[in-house]
């Protein structure tokens, strides 16, 4: 049966575990437990039982699926796993030509946010897999028909700040954060907890927790004056989950304001590409004819939904809430007013 990624993955921490020569080596099945639940998880609460590693030891030994027979014995002397050739890895194990286009595909991928600060730290990661194919960084970055194009925008602006949001992030450090809103003049200083970071056209985000007023706040990276991430670590709010938190947001605004169901309906010229790429996760066929085609999303009305409604031009009409119908019909009277 084919492995899932995690499997996967605590295959590779097993293998560097049981190769391991120093002062862990003959790792007792209790290590090779700690040491995946450690890798994976950290301090987040996750637990791996010991019965999976059972399974996988047995599946790195026989699962020729895998495309190896990894030799893993057990020592009674050590109380620990080796392999019998000390020389052996999965790591080692020969890529088939699919292997290579799909690493040469995630190559040049990774290389269009190598201007970006946050990636520069993995360059070198980067070159090391491609000097391991044989494949040099200008081949990735120098294709004369390049079969993959990205959207080339200019820099992104605070991406400098984050390298330092990231390591705050996962290392959970209380973070010192100096911010300007646009159109003001006041700079105000922060102590903040921050848990994520998220892009949203082309603009990234840092999520946390403010400690000043005690709520879940958003800042935008490019209206951070300076960022100090500290030496004490934090314990993420048991209230905040980073999955449930955008559920009902388009885009990157989140209000204590109860998500509504809005129903929009669509000129048959734009159902095709709202319905095979829907506007929100939410998003529902409700009605569907030659003329029209409705739809309805749950979501907390926000400037990014004003603005995502209005980017559909006469091909959209706001059915319900009336009180968006009104907004949308405010605004765009007030666009029409400047012509």
């Amino acid at each position: 049966m084919p492995a899932n990624k995690f499997a996967l993955l605590r295959y590779r921490i097993i293998d560097r575990s049981i190769r391991n020569r120093g002062s862990k080596a003959y790792p007792s099945k209790e290590d090779l437990r700690y040491a995946c639940e450690e890798a994976l998880y950290g301090s987040d609460g996750e637990h791996i039982s010991m019965s999976t590693i059972d399974k996988d030891i047995w599946a790195m030994r026989n699962e020729g699926e895998l495309g190896y027979y990894a030799p893993i014995k057990f020592s009674k002397d050590h109380g620990g796993y080796f392999y019998e050739d000390p020389e052996y890895t999965i790591a080692e194990l020969p890529l088939n030509e699919d292997d290579l286009s799909a690493i040469r595909a995630a190559a040049e991928t990774l290389f269009q946010f190598r201007e970006i600060p946050l990636f520069k730290q993995f360059d070198s990661a980067i070159e090391k897999i491609l000097d391991r194919m044989k494949i040099s960084a200008g081949d990735v970055e120098k294709k004369e028909n390049e079969v993959i194009q990205f959207e080339k925008l200019g820099s992104y602006k605070g991406s400098e700040f984050l390298s330092n949001l990231f390591d705050a992030c996962t290392h959970k450090k209380v973070t010192s954060i100096t911010y300007q809103k646009f159109q003001t003049e006041e700079v105000k200083s922060y102590t903040f907890h921050p848990y994520i970071l998220k892009e949203y056209r082309s603009r990234w985000y840092v999520i946390g927790y403010d400690i000043n007023t005690q709520t879940h706040k958003t800042f935008a990276l490019d209206r951070i004056k300076k960022v100090v991430v500290g030496e004490h670590k934090f314990v993420v709010d048991a209230a905040f989950d980073s999955k449930s938190f955008f559920e009902y947001a388009l885009g990157i605004t989140v209000t204590n304001d109860q998500p509504q169901e809005i129903v929009l309906e669509f000129q048959p010229n734009l159902a095709p590409y709202v319905q095979s790429q829907p506007i929100h996760h939410s998003q529902k066929i409700i009605e569907q004819s030659n003329s029209y085609s409705r739809v309805s999303i749950k979501v907390i009305v926000t400037v990014e939904l004003i603005t995502t409604i209005l980017g559909f031009g006469d091909g959209v009409k706001v059915v319900s809430p009336s009180a968006l119908k009104e907004q949308v019909k405010r605004t765009l009277n007030s666009c029409i007013s400047q012509y």
